[in-house]
């Protein structure tokens, strides 16, 4: 895809609007900053990590989702989001840069670290936050937006660093740690003040807290971003506030009162627990993050499925650490509307990736299947040229870094792999191309309409998967070997994809 990068003359309309109005009732001169602020609009960037399209807005209707769904309802939500990479630092690499991975580190946790961290302030900016902040807005960030809890660089077990993650994205980086003490505890934290690390990994991956909202990380969190939106209010320059969730990331905690809005009976199980027929089981894992929560009731593998108890438990731990989730943004959607910042902010609430919850018999994310690679992302604009729609054209994350920025009024000054979505939220799709890549495991996976078609670059065999998304959502059969024709139709359009990122890849 070729972003876009013209400035819409719509939007124009509206800033126009209001730079006359307070230029008429204000006097241009005294009151220059007040027109500067209400001639771009504010961005509210919600990530939630973890996220697949597991809401009531998305037809899944035992999911308790109320506030996001309101949001889906007033905006555009996107019914075939696709990442780009299936693990949470690569994802927010592809994301925030607005590439698709080119090199191998672009598929590692570490990947911002290694390829932004160390880099001298530049044009060329390294983020699209950077971007905005170079056009004179005032960044946020709060929580994890790139791939650190904390948006500071530290092992999992270490001291906190002031090394930033994104050197020159935020005006600001704001986090409470409350009593878990550091950025990393917090994400992997429990309602006693432990966490994973401090307890050896000798923890369950699921607990339903006594304690309220502020007795996990996410609620403080989002009464810190609260807290910012008070005071951004009064502020005379624009603002982009990024504000990263932890759940319904492992271990999935929340407090018990969110558990207590399901029924488990009512709860439903992987309708595809099975492994797909006539692929290797090198595309699939054993689920070995899910497995380090050494307490589980039981272990997962590809040689058998967990009992449907126990995926049921699961299950409806995933969900109460969303409606957990869900209430924490009902309360900044809350914030902006009795502040009137409702009415010049543009909010996406975005899923860095999806997970397989028992799915293939994986409990997970990091594969090339619909379920990892299949998330959440909803955009609202506050101005009228939009309209409320489900945009089933097949998007992925790199789509971000153009649609903000035209959402703004800006332009990229560099060459992007996305294209803006903006066309697609007004109706006017046009020749828009329906295809999503994504990266893991020495794999390549091309989403189009109708297929999900997967090269890998290794030994074992088959390399190549083909699911007819006509007639099996679920990816039960690898069709590849029955569509040969249609395979040499789909490989140059999968080349297209960078397959060059492989080629010198060690075969295993």
């Amino acid at each position: 895809m070729v972003a876009t990068q013209t400035n819409r003359p719509s939007m124009s309309k509206y800033y126009l609007v209001f730079t006359v109005m307070a230029v008429s009732l204000l006097g241009c001169k005294e009151e220059k900053p007040f027109v500067e602020k209400q001639s771009r609009p504010n961005v509210l960037f919600i990530a939630v990590d973890d996220l697949r399209s597991e809401l009531g807005a998305y037809g899944k209707n035992y999911v308790i989702s109320p506030n996001m769904d309101a949001l889906a309802s007033e905006g555009s939500i996107f019914l075939n989001h696709y990442v780009q990479v299936p693990t949470c630092g690569a994802s927010r690499h592809a994301l925030l840069t607005g590439y698709r991975p080119w090199k191998k580190i672009h598929l590692q946790n570490n990947a911002i670290e290694k390829e932004l961290s160390d880099k001298p302030e530049d044009s060329i900016p390294e983020t699209f936050i950077h971007r905005l902040k170079q056009e004179g807005y005032h960044t946020i960030g709060i929580g994890k937006i790139s791939h650190s809890a904390d948006g500071y660089i530290y092992g999992y077990e270490e001291e906190p660093s002031q090394k930033r993650e994104l050197p020159h994205s935020w005006s600001e980086l704001l986090f409470d740690s409350g009593k878990w003490k550091t950025g990393w505890n917090a994400f992997f934290g429990y309602a006693d003040g432990e966490n994973r690390q401090s307890l050896k990994k000798q923890v369950k991956p699921y607990e339903a807290g006594e304690v309220n909202d502020e007795g996990y990380p996410d609620g403080i969190t989002a009464n810190l971003a609260i807290s910012k939106l008070r005071e951004l209010k009064n502020k005379n320059k624009p603002f982009f506030m990024g504000v990263g969730f932890f759940k319904p990331h492992l271990p999935f905690n929340a407090p018990k009162e969110y558990w207590d809005m399901y029924e488990p009976d009512s709860i439903p199980i992987s309708e595809n627990p099975n492994i797909p027929e006539n692929i290797n089981l090198k595309s699939l894992h054993e689920s070995g993050e899910f497995n380090q929560y050494a307490l589980g009731d039981e272990k997962a593998s590809l040689s058998k499925s967990v009992s449907d108890e126990y995926a049921k438990k699961l299950r409806h731990a995933y969900l109460a650490s969303i409606s957990y989730v869900d209430a924490q943004i009902g309360k900044l959607m809350k914030e902006l509307k009795s502040s009137g910042l409702d009415k010049n902010t543009i909010i996406v609430i975005w899923g860095d990736h999806g997970w397989h919850l028992g799915d293939q018999r994986v409990w997970g994310k990091h594969t090339l299947f619909e379920n990892a690679l299949k998330s959440t992302l909803i955009i609202k604009s506050p101005y009228m040229d939009h309209a409320v729609l489900k945009v089933e054209n097949i998007v992925e994350t790199v789509d971000l870094y153009p649609t903000i920025l035209e959402l703004c009024a800006l332009e990229s000054n560099k060459k992007l792999d996305g294209e803006s979505l903006v066309r697609l939220m007004e109706n006017t799709n046009g020749n828009f191309e329906n295809i999503a890549y994504s990266y893991y495991y020495n794999g390549i996976s091309m989403r189009t309409d109708n297929y999900r078609f997967t090269k890998y670059f290794r030994d074992e065999e088959p390399i190549l998967e083909l699911y007819d998304h006509t007639k099996d959502l679920l990816e039960t059969e690898n069709v590849a070997s029955k569509n040969e024709d249609l395979i040499e139709e789909l490989l140059p359009m999968l080349q297209n994809g960078n397959s060059k990122l492989y080629m010198d890849t060690p075969q295993n």
